[in-house]
């Protein structure tokens, strides 16, 4: 291939890229050996458009691709999703007369996987004479990544010879994209050897379907156990309401020598923090991630953000916020609901505000966070001005949390009529929690019409427990219906609707301790005493 022909080939997306890309330092005499070495090293590194920087340097030296060039600029192609600069390369394979090359092919295959392009993947797969390993694994990732699990075990039982790499493959398309950890569970089980990834694929698997205990019987099981194995269950703990488990597990990572702390685990870990309102044990994790010299990176301080706001610490969260060289949307939308609900609405909106001002396009957590604010801050007609712009100037379509604000917010107000209008206009199907705010929001402002329509929605929704009817029944009492209060009462009774058992936690000296109605507690009174000094301390020492 001639040069003009490659640089009128390469024009479009390949040269937009350049432009937007720096290109190697010059040497004195580049060689394809050079270009090489550093096409790889930002392949590698995941910094794909400079690889394709470099790729294009190389041609416009006049110098051609090899075997060894190819297969990283189609990996950096892939990290990038490029698959129009992808089809290009291949384009650039085929003349350069690589096209049967097993180790460029096979970079073919793995770009054409990344982008979902499975018809190009199978027909360069087909095409190869002499397929490794690596090939059919290759093909295999395509269609799990795909979501072709049919196509995927066809090929998983067509393979010649199989490694671990492939069994992994196929339990990972199982349990963590398809959700099926039986079928999952039985290939782990035929497995003649397992490492590490295949363990830790089964337990995620697991834990995408929130079987915590299966998880935690094949963790402990695992002979060797890894950060990453830690990092799962700590954070599958914290995203399925076990923040307690979450906790133990961390410390007992703590305790394991030649496990090093990441990022994953310390945001598990802070989540857990943050849904206990730990804010001594937050304090200690912050304290803990400066002293490991742990990477402060946009994740693990919107994470601190989160814990300290959750713990009511307003100031700490807004010195991590402050202190942030990079903040994106979900950053200010922690900032933004924070504020929200502890009160401080204004503030909030002031910072979606800056946000917007910013630059920064908001989600949908972000309004969501906004309309949270103003809710509990009676910002009524702010509230109303965000839900309209969230649509109309930020083109983000309100969700059922969303109207669930909105009514909330107009249920706080008074306003029910117009609340009751929103939910009989929402254009999906209310659910039991958004009439359960509407029931409550009659009970505040004494309205037992209203009250009864919420409560024959709960109904048709196999949502009236028994919380629903002692509310219903306080509502009549308020307003001095006795005769109704008292039918209501008697039903509860004929039914025996037992009401919920409730619970709370507390944090005490940094330890969580959870009470349930009902407990049988057997404090000694020395206990009880510790408990109220320990109480009575914290409370001094906040004041």
């Amino acid at each position: 291939m001639v040069h003009s022909a490659s640089k009128s080939h390469l024009k479009n997306p390949l040269v937009s890229l350049l432009q937007r890309s720096k290109t190697p330092s010059r040497v004195n005499e580049p060689n394809i050996f050079q270009y090489n070495s550093l096409i790889r090293a930002h392949a590698n590194k995941s910094n794909p458009r400079g690889a394709l920087a470099c790729y294009l340097d190389l041609r416009r030296t006049g110098l051609l691709g090899d075997n060894y060039t190819y297969p990283f600029v189609l990996k950096a192609c892939g990290l990038m999703m490029g698959l129009v600069e992808g089809r290009q390369v291949h384009g650039e394979v085929v003349k350069g007369g690589h096209g049967c090359d097993v180790f460029v092919v096979n970079g073919l295959i793995g770009m054409y996987g990344k982008c979902v392009e499975m018809v190009c993947a199978k027909k360069a797969f087909d095409g190869l004479e002499s397929k490794d390993l690596v090939s059919w694994n290759l093909i295999l990732g395509g269609y799990v990544s795909s979501g072709e699990m049919l196509v995927a075990q066809m090929v998983f039982d067509a393979m010649p010879q199989r490694d671990v790499v492939s069994w992994s493959i196929m339990i990972d398309g199982y349990g963590k994209k398809n959700g099926d950890v039986v079928r999952a569970r039985v290939l782990f089980d035929e497995m003649p050897v397992r490492d590490s990834v295949s363990w830790n694929s089964m337990i995620t698997g697991y834990m995408k379907v929130g079987e915590l205990v299966a998880a935690r019987d094949l963790f402990d099981l695992m002979p060797k156990k890894n950060v990453i194995s830690w990092s799962i269950m700590i954070q599958g703990y914290a995203s399925h309401g076990e923040p307690q488990e979450a906790l133990k597990l961390f410390r007992l990572m703590l305790r394991e020598d030649d496990v090093e702390l990441d990022k994953v685990s310390v945001v598990g870990a802070l989540s857990a923090c943050a849904q206990l309102g730990a804010l001594l044990q937050g304090r200690w994790m912050h304290m803990y991630i400066k002293k490991k010299r742990i990477d402060m990176d946009i994740v693990v301080q919107t994470a601190l953000l989160d814990m300290y706001m959750k713990c009511g610490a307003l100031d700490e969260a807004r010195w991590v916020f402050d202190s942030m060289t990079e903040r994106n949307a979900v950053s200010y939308s922690v900032m933004i609901l924070g504020f929200g609900i502890n009160g401080y609405g204004e503030a909030a909106l002031k910072y979606l505000f800056e946000m917007v001002s910013g630059g920064i396009q908001g989600d949908d957590m972000t309004f969501l966070g906004a309309l949270t604010a103003c809710s509990h801050s009676g910002l009524v007609s702010e509230g109303l001005h965000i839900f309209d712009e969230m649509r109309r100037a930020h083109r983000v379509e309100p969700k059922l949390e969303h109207y669930g604000c909105l009514v909330d917010l107009l249920g706080r107000a008074g306003r029910l009529d117009q609340a009751r209008e929103v939910i009989e206009a929402m254009p999906m199907k209310p659910n039991s929690a958004l009439w359960g705010s509407f029931l409550l929001a009659c009970w505040t402002h004494q309205d037992p019409g209203q009250a009864e329509v919420a409560v024959k929605k709960l109904k048709e929704l196999g949502a009236d427990d028994c919380g629903t009817y002692v509310l219903l029944s306080n509502i009549y009492a308020d307003a001095g219906f006795w005769e109704e209060s008292r039918r209501i009462r008697k039903f509860l009774k004929d039914i025996k609707m037992d009401k919920e058992m409730g619970k709370s936690v507390i944090e005490v000296d940094g330890n969580i301790e959870e009470f349930r109605s009902g407990d049988d507690l057997s404090m000694t009174n020395k206990e009880l005493r510790q408990v109220l000094w320990s109480l009575s301390k914290s409370a001094f020492c906040a004041g």
